[in-house]
């Protein structure tokens, strides 16, 4: 059974919220002020917590920054519960990192869905979590090619100029594809014609193999981001070799499900991180795939609105936050080009 705590001075609103719960087979615990709130959730270390904003002695917003700074609670799924609903209201509890905002009065079905959504995305957190290791042995193994690149000594490349199409949406899949320089994004299109990217890929890189695979059409697009070199093996020749070389059948199962798992994370990331780690984890990403050896300051060349579909929120968003990097002293950036200079505080600061 869930356990979720829920935080709420109207003693009414709390019991009625304590009764609704537990008729959806919930175990529930509650709490009529932050601080209350805040020594329950350590003690009981909930599934979800359920929290007003307005309250004595600690706020709403007190109780997320302070679960926020230790390990054991920073992870818990929190929605905020408040009778207010201006912008500035949800834009701070969100920035905190609230997972989710409900305004009261509320539907007791938007309250029940909300907390289902929220641990379903814990499930799935968890799940990739438990599969670390897992994913970094898969990586190791992916990291040597030793056999896939032979192929492409095989076959002629081709030169494609910046904003170039590898393939379309609906293409039916021919190649298997090796860059052997520059990089290539491959992202969706939404219905309101909104730019989401699902991957880069850098020099070294395999791609389009999913749908080759699965005999599928693309479920999605593939353009370069700067002028680039591709190997393009034909599906007939991979096909065989994967029949014959067991090796290379197993290097792209593993493959693929670490695309899988990739992807998974990446959703959950939406759903968990704020908007603020959302882009420093995109531009890691781009420093990974752009950088050589050992070299520590990496330039990339990536236009604001391309990292602003990797992360899935608006360009102004990502301007600002970019700037907020660069103040810091993590980055810097002229035009296009993005100079990361401290990968690590990048990747490990609190946000």
């Amino acid at each position: 059974m869930k356990k979720i705590v829920v935080i709420e001075d109207n003693a009414e609103m709390c019991e009625n919220i304590k009764e609704l719960l537990e008729l959806s087979n919930y175990s529930v615990r509650t709490a009529k002020d932050g601080v209350e709130g805040v020594q329950l959730i350590e003690h009981v270390k909930p599934d979800l917590v359920l929290c007003d904003i307005m309250m004595p002695e600690l706020d709403g917003y007190g109780v997320l920054s302070y679960l926020s700074k230790y390990p054991d609670t920073r992870g818990i799924p929190f929605i905020f519960l408040t009778a207010k609903s201006e912008k500035n209201d949800f834009r701070k509890g969100m920035s905190l990192g609230a997972d989710d905002y409900i305004s009261k009065p509320f539907q007791q079905k938007e309250l029940l869905d909300a907390i289902s959504t929220r641990l379903m995305k814990k499930a799935q957190l968890e799940e990739i979590i438990h599969s670390s290791n897992q994913l970094s042995e898969l990586k190791k193994t992916i990291s040597g090619f030793s056999e896939l690149k032979k192929l492409v000594e095989n076959f002629e490349t081709k030169i494609l100029e910046k904003r170039e199409y590898v393939y379309k949406k609906g293409d039916v899949p021919e190649f298997l594809y090796f860059l052997e320089s520059g990089h290539v994004r491959s992202f969706r299109v939404s219905e309101e014609d909104k730019e989401l990217v699902t991957e880069i890929h850098g020099s070294n890189h395999f791609f389009g193999y999913t749908e080759l695979l699965s005999g599928d059409n693309y479920s999605e697009y593939s353009m370069t981001l700067e002028k680039s070199k591709i190997t393009c093996i034909p599906k007939s020749d991979f096909e065989n070799l994967l029949m014959q070389d067991r090796d290379v059948s197993n290097t792209f199962i593993k493959l693929l499900a670490g695309n899988v798992i990739e992807r998974e994370k990446k959703l959950v990331t939406l759903a968990y991180n704020t908007v603020r780690k959302r882009v420093a984890d995109s531009l890691i990403k781009l420093y990974e795939n752009y950088k050589f050896d050992s070299e520590d300051v990496v330039e990339i060349k990536v236009s604001r609105d391309e990292i602003a579909s990797m992360v899935g929120t608006a360009t102004a968003s990502v301007i600002r936050i970019l700037s907020e990097f660069k103040d810091d002293g993590l980055i810097l950036s002229k035009g296009a080009t993005i100079t990361i200079l401290n990968a690590e505080k990048l990747r490990n600061n609190p946000y």
